[in-house]
């Protein structure tokens, strides 16, 4: 809640007594009417679990799809809605094949070159996933990626199905 001097803070157990004096730095003269709004908006228990689960089935559903497209080397996506995957055995050209499937199969997803050393060796190997709309349009999306993907890479995805055999 910028600006309203409410908010709270997430850390690890051993620091909770420091936090707790720091603290009152941090929201002394709280204004009564931004508390009593706080209240309100931090005490919406059940919308919470509705994002929630819906992260979750929207993962599920990323996973799933990325399965299919052959994507199988990520990095674990349990800290966010986000899933960051190695398409290095599909192209070293991770913002071509972003711009391509953005043209191609109306579907955005954002380059490993924004995450790390643009010109290290992985960035242009690895892509970001989001998985933060509806679960409709991640569904929509994944599935339309999917079948673009299996077209562009049917030949890479032949010689790895020959390499699991």
């Amino acid at each position: 809640m910028t600006g309203w001097r409410l908010g709270w803070m997430v850390m690890p157990p051993g620091l909770v007594d420091a936090g707790n004096r720091l603290a009152q730095n941090l929201y002394i003269n709280a204004p009564t009417l931004s508390q009593l709004a706080a209240v309100e908006a931090f005490d919406c228990e059940a919308e919470l679990e509705a994002h929630v689960a819906r992260y979750a089935e929207n993962r599920r559903v990323v996973l799933a799809a990325l399965d299919d497209m052959g994507v199988t080397s990520r990095a674990p996506s349990d800290g966010a809605f986000y899933v960051y995957a190695d398409v290095g055995r599909f192209t070293r050209d991770a913002e071509g094949l972003c711009r391509r499937a953005l043209e191609e199969a109306g579907v955005a997803f954002t380059p490993g070159t924004d995450f790390e050393d643009p010109t290290g060796p992985v960035g242009g190997s690895r892509v970001r996933f989001s998985f933060c709309g509806s679960t409709r349009d991640v569904r929509e999306g994944m599935e339309a990626l999917t079948q673009w993907w299996l077209k562009e890479f049917e030949e890479v995805l032949s010689t790895v199905q020959k390499e699991l055999s």
